[in-house]
């Protein structure tokens, strides 16, 4: 923001000089910004034009090796006029680039914040829906290319399709709200730690912990009191949900799923919509967070038409080949469970779930 003028009667020269310096300095550096993003913008336009350009032409060839081999040489003399970032291997992510994004105004919505190194990345990704999510999120956080990569690593949007293979069409619980499994890694909690160590690692790193949670979430109350017919209850945790206009309960167990705690769950729900739910809000839905989620008991019980989800939470973070190993086993776990779902009477389950796989390296 600059900075106004005082009378000048009442500012020393020094000081007249310092606001004169600033002021001009954010109009210098809010114009270099924009003439750097504009002109990445044009040079990410300029490798999907060259790449849907190359597509065509090879596309168009009756030989797949004749079709590389122009592209060889094609590339040498294009590094020879035009330097390093015409190297074949990026004329082929080029390519990559304008099939995987073959829709302009997708990149046109994107360019603004994402460079060249965001799209090589988010590229690696072979299913649509997930490579969109990631570009996504990096532009609307703003994400370096460290952080996209991390994120990518955590798979925020696998987890969230295992935690949608609760949800039916009849569900109280918003799809793409919650994940499943939770990565609390960040915690630094010990082996044997109690529910009570739990929303106290929570505390501490609450910052971190709502960045896993999601976007969207505002923190309200640790252990709030609820009092029905003279008995005194204790919600863990209140969250606000402010894009969803809901409020969200989080209740914290440290063993195995057990059918009692949807009772309980249902009791603050019912008493939170009762008594605290405001105006223009949404009814509140649940999250019981649990080292493990009993997931044929989760089936059988509804949850979801109570307005509660359970999930899983690891305190450490796996490595990443065996993190990638528990997701895929969980999705394929899933993806049996509700096709024996389809075989029963009378059931209905119309939402679709994605899956995608991750190569090691860009395909050339």
């Amino acid at each position: 923001m600059i900075t106004k003028h005082k009378n000048n009667l009442q500012l020393t020269n020094i000081e007249q000089e310092n606001i004169i310096f600033s002021n001009v300095a954010q109009i210098i550096e809010k114009r270099k910004f924009n003439v750097v993003s504009a002109a990445n913008s044009q040079i990410i336009l300029m490798f999907w034009e060259i790449g849907t350009y190359i597509n065509s032409v090879i596309l168009g060839m009756e030989r797949a090796e004749y079709g590389k081999k122009i592209l060889s040489t094609v590339s040498t003399k294009l590094v020879a006029n035009y330097g390093n970032p015409f190297i074949e291997a990026n004329l082929y992510r080029m390519k990559r680039f304008a099939t995987v994004f073959s829709d302009m105004n997708t990149i046109t919505d994107l360019i603004p914040f994402l460079s060249w190194s965001h799209f090589c990345e988010v590229m690696r990704i072979k299913d649509k829906q997930a490579r969109l999510f990631y570009a996504q999120d990096a532009a609307e956080r703003q994400l370096g290319i460290r952080e996209l990569r991390q994120q990518i690593a955590r798979k925020p949007f696998e987890r969230q399709q295992i935690a949608n293979t609760q949800l039916t069409e009849n569900s109280k619980v918003p799809f793409n709200v919650f994940k499943d499994p939770y990565l609390l890694d960040t915690l630094r909690l010990k082996d044997n730690f109690l529910e009570a160590d739990l929303e106290t690692a929570i505390l501490l790193e609450l910052e971190k912990f709502i960045l896993e949670f999601g976007s969207g979430f505002a923190f309200m109350e640790r252990q709030k009191r609820v009092i029905i017919d003279g008995d005194d209850f204790k919600i863990d945790l209140l969250f606000f949900h402010r894009d969803l206009r809901r409020l969200v309960v989080i209740d914290l167990k440290t063993g195995k799923f057990k059918p009692k705690y949807k009772g309980q769950m249902e009791l603050y729900l019912k008493w939170l919509d009762r008594y605290e739910r405001k105006e223009g809000e949404n009814s509140p839905v649940g999250l019981i967070l649990c080292t493990e989620t009993s997931r044929n008991q989760i089936e059988l019980l509804e949850l979801d038409k109570a307005g509660i989800v359970v999930a899983e939470y690891w305190t450490n973070l796996p490595p990443k080949n065996l993190l990638e190993k528990k997701i895929n086993e969980i999705l394929i776990e899933t993806k049996e469970r509700l096709e024996r779902r389809k075989l029963l009477p009378n059931v209905t389950f119309n939402k679709k779930i994605n899956y995608f796989i991750e190569d090691d390296e860009i395909d050339e």
